[in-house]
């Protein structure tokens, strides 16, 4: 007998309505709802830390109880009050307007459909906390679709569609929901069944492959936190999730990824998908098992162990916390690590991707301005929302927040006392899994190496100066060469070619470019060379062509259209800029970091 639905349940009907119009239909029924019930759209979907007023995709929203249509109130952007009775049953009919085919809110077309409850579920409030219900009808048109979430399910069909159910509103809505003629697997680690989901892949792509290494970056991150796999694969009940789903969404071009409870959104390149019988392992194909081991490492830190000031979400307003550092910037640490260690990717790979990292921190001019801890506040109106200015004014908190991670990781090598990895599982039994603060780091390093640490990181978080990375580095046996800079570098620029010549985006702060009067938005259209043109002028198509019209020359005079006027700006190039490339001698004593 088919247990009854709960008296205070909260019941959602989704149907996929209008493939080609792009529009969802949900249905809203509210058991008992309270007298004038108030319900909202949150603007902003937690592990993106911005803004993006769902609402404005929200339409034709009624509302009806006891048979007769009720009065709604909008009270702002993304709240409604319904003019109803208390206790009776109120059903709650809107549309959603979905084509955005990214991670982070709604798509839904005649090829796939997809949704986060953050762009579709209005929150009941007072009723947050009650047990929330989701129906996902068939989409009549597309009879060969499937359904893949991690919501669990009560009664579904044989292609995942029917009811699901949620312990509360947060449950609901952080778990998203991939719907389309997907390819799909499932495979066990250490236990916990997981569930791979690919939509949109080419005929070549090698779904082994990216199953086998999918398993062993999420076994060896349930090792990293829960022991050694003999341990973890006879434990899988103290894992925080018990299934973990993967959707990917293969795209012509697109990258990025969401991390959830007990599943991640991903978005990558068809071509950077593992290809049919090629054994060599592209930078496309690294830099995706890197976004599924980031997203994967989330479900532990940020999803569980989180800021304690987002211990509970407000859907209404943003929500701050400096420790965007750690729980960003630790994760992108540790995200290629574990390939590492997981055997995905050598020491000349890994060191590659380490040698990226640090060199864009080190070209950003912005982290002598702006701290790291500073730069996790500001994510809500600088990291989400930047401009041509952002690289001289903020620092990123996941490439500065990693090297920090680095640093400190390094450093507690070096001291012989701890590793970075005892404090993170540390982390995890002081804070249970749950809320966690600045002091609660300070507090285990302290445990952990018998000293104080709040020097370094008051230096490292809460500070502007250059990180000791190459101290660092060096000491662990690695090489550092200081090569001479691409021809943007030097000159402080960000630009892209054009057909007609190159389209500057940026200038870097105290760049021989700004100091010529180069601003963002120029079109650079040729070169006189030299000091007094004597070395010709030159159309200019491309950037790189500049140091073969230079040779040696130093000085020279830029044609540039700005708001249709052409301008004449004298250059000089600097003196040096340097660029690092990270070796590893032959020598070096095997065992050392990066391994376990």
């Amino acid at each position: 007998m088919k247990a009854a639905m709960p008296s205070t349940v909260l019941h959602y009907q989704v149907e996929a309505a209008s493939l080609h119009a792009h529009l969802f239909h949900i249905t809203l029924t509210i058991a008992t709802p309270a007298a004038q019930q108030t319900v909202s759209l949150p603007v902003w979907i937690p592990g993106s830390y911005l803004v993006r007023e769902f609402s404005k995709n929200l339409q034709r929203l009624q509302a009806q109880q006891l048979g007769q249509k009720c009065a709604i109130t909008q009270q702002d952007k993304c709240t409604w009050q319904i003019d109803c009775a208390e206790g009776a049953p109120l059903t709650l009919r809107y549309e959603v307007y979905a084509l955005d085919n990214s991670v982070r809110t709604a798509w839904l077309d005649a090829a796939r459909g997809f949704f986060n409850g953050t762009s579709l579920f209005l929150r009941v409030h007072g009723q947050e906390t009650q047990p929330h219900h989701l129906q996902v009808l068939p989409v009549a048109p597309q009879p060969a679709w499937q359904l893949a979430t991690g919501l669990a399910p009560v009664k579904v069909n044989a292609r995942g569609f029917g009811l699901y159910a949620a312990a509360n509103y947060d449950e609901l809505v952080d778990c998203p929901v991939e719907m389309g003629a997907f390819w799909r697997a499932e495979f066990t680690a250490c236990g916990v069944p997981h569930q791979l989901v690919v939509a949109g892949a080419l005929p070549s792509f090698d779904k082994d492959r990216l199953i086998a290494d999918t398993k062993k970056i999420c076994e060896t991150e349930i090792m990293f936190w829960h022991g050694d796999k003999a341990t973890a694969i006879t434990a899988g009940q103290h894992t925080p999730h018990q299934r973990y789903v993967f959707m990917l969404n293969a795209v012509d071009e697109g990258f990025g990824g969401l991390e959830h409870r007990n599943s991640t959104a991903l978005i990558c390149g068809r071509r950077d998908l593992p290809r049919l019988g090629d054994a060599k392992t592209s930078d496309g194909y690294t830099t995706l098992l890197g976004l599924i081991s980031h997203e994967y490492f989330h479900t532990w830190n940020v999803k569980q162990l989180r800021p304690a000031e987002l211990s509970r979400y407000d859907y209404t307003q943003e929500n701050y916390t400096e420790l965007l550092w750690f729980f960003e910037g630790f994760t992108s640490y540790y995200d290629d690590l574990l390939l590492r260690r997981a055997g995905l990717i050598d020491d000349a790979s890994y060191f590659k991707l380490l040698n990226k990292t640090i060199n864009q921190v080190m070209q950003t001019p912005g982290r002598l301005i702006q701290s790291v801890a500073q730069s996790s506040m500001d994510a809500w109106v600088k990291y989400y929302r930047q401009d041509e200015n952002t690289p001289n004014a903020t620092v990123s908190y996941y490439t500065k927040g990693a090297l920090v991670a680095l640093c400190l990781d390094l450093s507690l090598r070096s001291e012989g006392s701890a590793t970075l990895d005892d404090v993170m599982r540390a982390l995890w039994q002081r804070c249970q899994g749950g809320p966690m603060q600045e002091a609660d780091v300070l507090a285990v390093l302290q445990d952990l190496t018998g000293r104080s640490w709040r020097k370094e990181i008051k230096a490292w978080v809460h500070g502007t100066a250059e990180l000791p990375v190459r101290a660092l580095l060096t000491a662990q046996g690695l090489v550092i060469h200081d090569d001479e800079a691409q021809m943007a570098q030097r000159l402080g620029l960000r630009a892209v070619d054009g057909p007609t010549g190159v389209h500057i985006k940026t200038v870097l702060r105290g760049s021989a470019a700004e100091q010529a009067g180069l601003a963002a938005g120029d079109e650079w259209l040729g070169v006189d060379v030299g000091a007094r043109g004597q070395g010709g002028s030159w159309r200019l198509l491309k950037l790189d062509d500049l140091k073969n019209l230079l040779g040696t020359e130093k000085r020279l005079t830029a044609w540039i259209s700005r708001d249709k006027r052409l301008l004449r700006l004298p250059l000089s190039l600097p003196a040096k800029a340097v660029t690092w490339r990270l070796a590893v001698p032959a020598h070096r004593q095997a065992g050392l970091w990066p391994a376990a």
